[in-house]
């Protein structure tokens, strides 16, 4: 059993018959995550989300959701992530995890207000984060650049599926992966959650200093949404594909920055909805 699962036992109905089977399903619990900084008056610590999400690569999540939001540049400005707290009764993980930044990092805790609206994905305000995105001074990918061909497009979701061990096991779990334009899978991340996957595969790419990942694109394993076109413009990764629908909010930013958003990513086919000069035959 790999972190992210738990072995129960089911009820399997076959042909009106039923009997007893163990089974394994995706491990979800909550993740808070605080921050320690310097203020005027001294160190602080602040609680600033709560999160549902598979136990594993929590200091990824953290770090992830941290340079996502705006509220770290690099990685040299967290000093340390620690997990915190007491074990969780049924599968021993720790639930809190304190990220603690350097002294001279200054933050701005007003960029966190859109986390106080929800959305269907489980997400942020897309107009306060499309205004948020304007004013934060995100660099939008050169044009065309990198070039992307359609047989490494085609091959990212058989690569992706064949990397996630926990979904393996479960049928349960989202993906992400970030991959280059010879067609290698350069990191993967599994979570119940479509943006912690994203905030887990780039906070790994942070942590191992690979941000800003320009020659990357990502690959998800579900719809693309807003938030997740997002994260991948602040990682000024230029392209995203999914093997599902996009949103129009997430059709609108990618054009608005130049992004190559590809979404209907099955076999040999898919849709372009923004970005075509970066995705050649």
């Amino acid at each position: 059993m790999t972190a992210g699962s738990a072995a129960i036992e089911i009820r399997k109905s076959r042909d009106g018959k039923r009997r007893a089977l163990p089974d394994a399903v995706a491990v979800e619990e909550p993740l808070e995550i605080r921050l320690g900084y310097s203020t005027p008056d001294g160190r602080a610590l602040k609680s600033l989300s709560i999160t549902m999400r598979t136990p594993g690569d929590d200091r990824a999540l953290a770090a992830g959701f941290l340079y996502t939001e705006s509220i770290i540049r690099q990685a040299a400005d967290i000093a340390s992530i620690d997990v915190c707290g007491p074990p969780a009764p049924d599968t021993g993980s720790h639930n809190v995890i304190r990220v603690e930044l350097g002294p001279d990092v200054s933050v701005d805790l007003g960029r966190l207000q859109r986390h106080f609206y929800t959305t269907s994905s489980c997400g942020v305000c897309g107009k306060a984060s499309l205004d948020a995105l304007r004013v934060t001074g995100v660099t939008p990918p050169p044009a065309g650049e990198p070039a992307f061909r359609e047989a490494v497009i085609t091959a990212m979701p058989d690569m992706l599926r064949a990397a996630q061990r926990t979904f393996e096991e479960t049928g349960g779990l989202h993906a992400a992966g970030a991959f280059n334009v010879n067609g290698e899978l350069v990191a993967v991340a599994e979570d119940v959650g479509r943006h912690n996957a994203v905030d887990k595969l780039i906070g790994r790419l942070l942590l191992d200093g690979r941000l800003p990942a320009r020659d990357l694109g990502i690959i998800v394993s579900g719809r693309a949404s807003f938030e997740l076109m997002q994260k991948a413009l602040v990682a000024e990764m230029p392209l995203l594909a999914a093997v599902s629908a996009p949103s129009s909010l997430a059709v609108s930013l990618a054009r608005e920055f130049g992004m190559t958003l590809i979404g209907f990513l099955r076999g040999e086919s898919f849709n372009i909805y923004s970005g075509e000069d970066r995705v050649c035959p």
